[in-house]
């Protein structure tokens, strides 16, 4: 009879162990990610006002690079995105955003998004008019040091 006991309590154990860690890994499976930006920034079809914000992946296995973008408490949902994968020479433990700079006047926009320890991210794709100009533009790489998504006191990289 112990014996029987000490299987079913070393079963539950095991199932907790696994339950949880998946539950640990659940923004990773989405690269949910807090960005603050200070200024304005453009991103495909519209322009988002200085603030606070959270790109995830949509949890969508027939298309893996759609992004979405909401508010900073998941309330608002401002675009859903669909992203082309991009790669860069090595991962860093944070969060990376390429911005272009247009010029005087004009917001930063919004390049490619690298989630923390990932090769691989996602390049936002603009109209092909507008891809010549971007690539014409100032670039820069920006390094985000957030917290965790559940945080609401989000820090990041302005512009």
């Amino acid at each position: 009879m112990n014996i029987n006991k000490l299987y079913v309590a070393v079963g539950l154990v095991v199932a907790l162990s696994f339950f949880l860690g998946q539950v640990a890994f659940a923004d990773e499976a989405d690269q949910a990610t807090i960005v603050r930006f200070s200024e304005p920034i453009q991103i495909p079809g519209k322009v988002l006002p200085a603030g606070t914000y959270i790109f995830s992946l949509l949890d969508d296995s027939a298309d893996p690079h759609m992004v979405q973008v909401f508010n900073a408490d998941r309330t608002v949902l401002y675009a859903t995105l669909q992203g082309i994968p991009t790669d860069r020479r090595s991962p860093t433990d944070h969060t990376v955003i390429a911005l272009a700079e247009p010029g005087a006047g004009q917001p930063d926009v919004l390049l490619k998004w690298f989630y923390p320890g990932r090769e691989s991210g996602e390049e936002c794709i603009y109209p092909k008019q507008e891809e010549k100009e971007l690539a014409q533009d100032k670039h820069r790489t920006i390094v985000v040091h957030e917290p965790m998504p559940s945080d609401s006191d989000a820090m990041g990289a302005g512009n």
